[in-house]
């Protein structure tokens, strides 16, 4: 009997403990693994649909006008609207010991490839200290956010607020790297065509090549609010059905005229023009309407144009955009603010803006996520007919304080332009990576060390900065992502995948990953591509004490081991001296596929010159041996 009473006791014990463990796991009063999201699952709230409220057609670039450089002050990173992704300030950082926070070593590459490095084909300064062309020199802003784009004949490059043209050895120039049109402000694209697009030289603007229809996309933000409008799009709500905004303006297109190329200022012009960058008084007053997002498309190969121009209004505050080439539209992503858990996924009508026709955007607001980039087409074969894009984003949440995780977060971005209702963002699924932790713990947490000063660098370890390079060989759809990650040995490493999609349910599933750090220093900020045979090539930054942070190139062929980058990393620009005006370095690099050869990966990035006070950029392009 005591017996009997004492089993019943024990498995009374057992269902009570059993219970109580239940509730802690459920309601979080146990410790939970580091690897474990510290957020809720984002959220995809309601579409809304923006019609261009403007669209036109330029011409071709002109010496016989001119914008007056300082009429209005450049609205870059740091003259964006109070609290509203400011991007400013710096906290201490104190490295970690080697063998801190070292998750994910397990795929680890810890030295050098085996093969010979990879000669550059070409290299050149861009803009940046010391640049000057046909017309003049400028000075640019920091961080350089870099972005390039390969055409035919051409390598158009810009960086914050400033836009150049450089030719290309080929059938049209005997040399690579001759400066053509530049510097000028990327607004010039949009001379003539009024509102905040003309008004306005922004910053983040990003140009990107489509291979697709061989056409120059340039895609420039609007960081301060225009005046109230009757086009003013809904803002929307999780649950409610698509909206739309007004249509813009009637009878546009107009008649094609030059676009604008200003004749080179003297040198008393060019001096003011440097010293009245940041003139006081030049901002306009607040306003209460919408930001905005400008887009230019080339009517055809050429970069200085004719081309079709467009505004759409965001209610939104648009940072970072970043513009994704797919069949179907221009998908160009952003963020809301710093300060905020929330992007705006967007998709303009490639079809109807590729022949200058009334175009909208649909818009979609997903709270909850870290970052996100969409898939962006490499080469001339495309997915299959209907495939929605893809989208990703890291893990963690850096504003709560949760610098790590074990998972790439996808979306799918189905569009429908004949009924937005149709239009869906499916998501997020999780793709187990091995665990990583941020770079520095994020953006703005300075912590790689140059020589010679104690100003260390910011690594934005946080998120997927750059594109998703996808590239379709055959019936084999890839998508390569990297980012920044902190290492065993203390350093700094580029984390970098291949990602697989499969089968008719569009299923994206990890193929090979591994984390770039053959040594005990920093390689951050990567930028990836995948050339016609598979091979995968990495731009990244190198540096820490005692080397000045400069640009290095690596490489892998298609069917080497997995995880593993097999040639010795190539020095495309070594720096000769600290940065020493900002915190800042390069908010992100850029990679751009060739398409005359589809081999050659062009990438971009930082450096200083010796006794330099500025950055300049260093252009460099790179043929994996077995592509041709």
């Amino acid at each position: 009997m005591r017996r009997s009473r004492s089993i019943s006791i024990g498995r009374a014990l057992i269902i009570a403990i059993m219970l109580l463990a239940f509730v802690a796991v459920r309601f979080h009063l146990l410790p939970r693994s580091p690897k474990a999201r510290e957020t809720p699952p984002p959220h995809v709230g309601s579409l809304s649909v923006n019609h261009a409220v403007a669209h036109d057609v330029s011409g071709r670039l002109s010496p016989n006008s001119v914008v007056t450089e300082s009429a209005i002050m450049d609205d870059d990173d740091e003259d964006r609207e109070p609290g509203l992704s400011a991007k400013t300030g710096d906290r201490d950082f104190v490295l970690p010991p080697r063998g801190a926070s070292a998750v994910g070593v397990d795929v680890e590459q810890k030295q050098q490839g085996a093969r010979p490095a990879i000669p550059v084909v070409a290299s050149f300064d861009g803009l940046g200290a010391n640049f000057s062309g046909p017309q003049g020199s400028a000075t640019l802003r920091n961080p350089s956010d870099n972005s390039l784009a390969v055409g035919r004949d051409h390598i158009v490059q810009i960086v914050n607020t400033r836009t150049a043209i450089f030719t290309k050895k080929g059938r049209m120039f005997d040399t690579t790297g001759k400066v053509l049109y530049g510097p000028v402000e990327t607004r010039n694209f949009f001379k003539g065509f009024g509102g905040p697009c003309e008004a306005r030289n922004n910053g983040d603007a990003v140009v990107r090549y489509d291979q697709l229809a061989d056409r120059w996309l340039i895609v420039m933000p609007i960081f301060s609010r225009s005046p109230l409008r009757s086009v003013e799009p809904p803002a929307g709500r999780a649950g409610e059905p698509a909206r739309e905004s007004e249509r813009g303006q009637p009878g546009q297109p107009g008649t094609a005229v030059k676009l604008f190329e200003p004749p080179a200022p003297s040198p008393a012009q060019d001096t003011a023009t440097a010293r009245g960058a940041r003139g006081a008084g030049a901002r306009p007053p607040a306003e209460q309407g919408s930001y905005a997002m400008c887009y230019a498309v080339s009517t055809g190969p050429d970069p200085f144009g004719p081309y079709y121009r467009y505004e759409f209004t965001r209610p939104l505050f648009p940072d970072y955009p970043r513009p994704a080439i797919w069949p179907d539209g221009y998908y160009v992503p952003s963020s809301t603010g710093d300060e905020v858990i929330q992007k705006q996924a967007c998709v303009a009508d490639r079809r109807r803006m590729l022949k200058g026709e009334e175009a909208a955007e649909q818009c979609v607001i997903i709270d909850g996520v870290n970052f996100l980039n969409n898939a962006d087409v490499d080469g001339k074969t495309t997915p299959p007919p209907g495939a929605p894009n893809v989208m990703m984003a890291a893990g963690g949440t850096q504003l709560k304080k949760v610098m790590e995780d074990d998972g790439i977060y996808v979306w799918q971005f189905h569009v429908d332009w004949a009924d937005a209702a149709k239009t869906a963002v499916t998501g997020p699924s999780k793709i187990v990576v091995a665990p990583y932790h941020y770079l520095c713990d994020g953006q703005l947490t300075n912590c790689v060390p140059q020589p010679g000063t104690d100003r260390r660098l910011d690594a934005q370890g946080d998120k997927l900065m750059s594109r998703l390079a996808y590239r379709r060989i055959g019936d084999r759809e890839s998508i390569v992502a990297v980012h920044s990650v902190n290492t065993a040995a203390g350093g700094g490493g580029v984390r970098w995948y291949e990602f697989r999609v499969q089968g008719r349910e569009r299923a994206v599933e990890l193929h090979q990953q591994g984390t770039y750090a053959p040594d005990s220093l920093f390689r951050w900020m990567g930028s990836a591509a995948m050339d016609a045979k598979g091979n995968i090539g990495i731009g990244y930054s190198f540096g820490g004490t005692p080397n000045f942070a400069g640009q290095r190139f690596a490489a892998r062929l298609a069917d080497d081991k997995k995880g593993v980058l097999s040639f010795h990393e190539t020095v495309l620009a070594e720096g000769a001296a600290p940065q020493t005006n900002t915190l800042r370095w390069e908010d992100y690099a850029a990679t751009a596929l060739d398409p005359v050869d589809d081999c050659t990966i062009w990438y971009v990035g930082d450096y200083l010159r010796k006794d330099a006070a500025n950055y300049s950029t260093r252009i460099g392009g790179f043929r994996i041996p077995g592509c041709r």
